[in-house]
């Protein structure tokens, strides 16, 4: 079996689950999912944390891919980016179908000597 490297991916979805590493972000993602089209007032109002600190978690999970924002002014409209989730999506059912299967005698055990 040879596996597959996709270092490029790897990086993005890496930098995704970093941004997503957040219960204040994942609140955010959990009310734009809600709420397409949300102004920022409105996510500072719903996550009760500061405007500030808002920001800067929309600033992260924008730079991730995760958010896009439309400026409209005086305002900022955020909406998630649905596809950017594919490749983690992906991933994370890779992982769970590997979990589901019988291991093929590929694990590497270390001898009896060293159990």
């Amino acid at each position: 079996m040879t596996l597959a490297f996709h270092d490029d991916e790897d990086a993005r979805i890496a930098a995704m689950a970093k941004a997503l590493g957040h219960p204040a972000r994942l609140r955010i993602l959990r009310l734009l999912a809600r709420t397409p089209g949300c102004i920022g007032g409105d996510i500072v109002e719903a996550v009760g944390l500061a405007q500030s600190t808002v920001s800067e978690h929309l600033r992260i999970l924008k730079a991730a891919g995760v958010i896009e924002g439309q400026i409209d002014p005086p305002r900022v409209c955020y909406s998630l980016a649905p596809a950017a989730f594919g490749p983690l999506g992906a991933l994370i059912q890779d992982l769970a179908a590997a979990g589901a299967t019988e291991p093929d005698g590929c694990c590497i055990t270390p001898p009896s000597s060293e159990r």
